[in-house]
């Protein structure tokens, strides 16, 4: 999985180097199967592929694999008109988990890119501590006060600055576990 993750990585960065997520539709579901595609092509079968079987992680179960295409529907419906929404949009996301694996990695992105578009913000990862993410986003179906608080904290409007994508990035990747000290 480390060399999955290291090469997924550097997909990432190219992303960001090449400008291609300027390219990717922002908000939608076809815009996060963009994202999955690129980071993860060539190093998963189902690269930018919805799944069709159900999944759950700590006990919680994802949404229904067999309702999953119509809940992207609605996801893709929910407004983005500010902060409080796009966190909305951003946990009903997480719930249906569209993919096998790699959601997190991507739907950072994803937000990151909808806060950009719609608000001229990005959050600043590197200052997101992991465990208090982690517990937030477990929470986060029931309440998603505290996701909202934490990633507020850590809003900035330096969305062209390349050391906070990329630091952003390599959060990112530290949250499911990789280092590039894995690499070494």
């Amino acid at each position: 999985m480390k060399n999955i993750d290291k090469h997924s990585l550097e997909n990432a960065y190219r992303l960001f180097e090449s400008d291609d997520i300027s390219k990717f539709e922002v908000g939608s579901t076809n815009g996060l199967v963009q994202i999955h595609t690129y980071l993860f092509q060539g190093l998963f079968d189902f690269a930018g592929e919805l799944r069709t079987k159900n999944s759950s992680k700590g006990g919680f179960r994802f949404a229904n694999a067999l309702y999953l295409k119509e809940i992207l529907i609605k996801i893709e419906e929910m407004p983005e008109n500010n902060f409080e929404e796009i966190v909305d949009k951003y946990v009903e996301m997480n719930i249906a988990h569209p993919f096998l694996e790699g959601n997190g990695r991507t739907m950072r992105i994803w937000l990151d890119l909808i806060l950009k578009t719609k608000l001229n913000k990005l959050v600043n990862w590197q200052f997101v501590d992991k465990s208090l993410y982690l517990q937030a986003m477990e929470r986060s179906p029931i309440n998603d006060l505290e996701l909202t608080t934490l990633l507020k904290a850590n809003l900035t409007d330096d969305i062209n600055n390349r050391d906070v994508i990329f630091k952003g990035i390599e959060q990112s990747y530290y949250y499911e576990g990789y280092t590039k000290e894995d690499d070494a």
